[in-house]
């Protein structure tokens, strides 16, 4: 029987290169699973529990602010999942992104939801944890790893531990700036044994970004507002083979290859000793 995926689409009928990136990484599988696209905040689309695993896109806006519709349906999803794993052997395993972190992190009741005081935008270096070292997903990546972020909302939480074997676990925190002395924004954690979220976007890609970026109006958008040599740097962070494309390589296919080993360790029939 085929593992099936779930894409849930975020980005509220907003164009953007994530979700292809996300269909990409799903076809990259496709002799083990097949994955079906759910736009889940302009058509009102959830997946069911008849999906092996789910990945939840980023998308714009604020968190907290919804239609009255879609994000309690969502929310409710994520409550049947969160149920059935606690009940059942055959675990249901998700990867939430940026907006949809942030939805997982209310869910969950974790940290504090805010506004940032100026949006990230760009490529950083994103610092691991002590739990961030020993996690699966992000193995192969260096400590710091570099990621793509564009948010205007972040997840803070006051004294969180470095290494705990407690759920939620944070694994990688932002790095500090030493212009704005502020709390470091949480930047990755696994919520359950079976749920992991980042704030940034593990799918982004250098080529999609570079493309984008040097089309001239949007180039002249980002001088605009966030300067040029913020704009610099980010052109050579995508053309490091050792930054936002190995974070690409790694993150995404990781959660996917992982998951894909413990469904079928499931499924294997255990022997009866009648």
């Amino acid at each position: 029987m085929s593992i099936k995926l779930a894409i849930l689409d975020l980005n509220d009928n907003t164009p953007n290169l994530g979700l292809g990136s996300i269909v990409e990484h799903a076809k990259a599988f496709q002799s083990e699973l097949c994955y079906q696209v759910f736009d889940v905040r302009h058509k009102h689309e959830i997946p069911g529990l008849d999906f092996d695993l789910y990945i939840s896109s980023g998308g714009p806006g604020d968190p907290r602010e919804g239609d009255g519709k879609w994000e309690v349906a969502y929310f409710d999803w994520i409550s049947k999942v969160l149920h059935h794993n606690l009940n059942h052997k055959d675990k249901k395993y998700v990867l939430f992104i940026c907006h949809s972190f942030q939805m997982a992190s209310i869910y969950f009741k974790y940290g504090e939801i805010r506004q940032r005081n100026k949006k990230s935008f760009g490529t950083y270096p994103c610092y691991l944890t002590g739990n961030g070292l020993y996690e699966k997903v992000f193995h192969g990546l260096p400590n710091p790893m570099y990621v793509a972020d564009f948010r205007s909302f972040e997840v803070i939480k006051e004294n969180y531990e470095t290494r705990t074997k407690d759920y939620p676990r944070v694994l990688a925190i932002e790095q500090i700036d030493p212009t704005e002395p502020r709390q470091r924004a949480i930047m990755a954690v696994r919520f359950t044994p079976e749920m992991i979220g980042t704030q940034f976007h593990p799918e982004a890609y250098a080529e999609g970004m570079y493309d984008y970026f040097n089309q001239e109006n949007r180039r002249q958008s980002v001088i605009a507002e966030h300067g040029e040599d913020r704009l610099l740097q980010m052109i050579r962070d995508l053309a490091h083979p050792g930054k936002i494309t190995l974070t690409n390589q790694t993150i995404l296919p990781n959660f996917i290859s992982e998951s894909i080993k413990q469904i079928k360790e499931q499924r294997v029939p255990q022997p009866s000793f009648c």
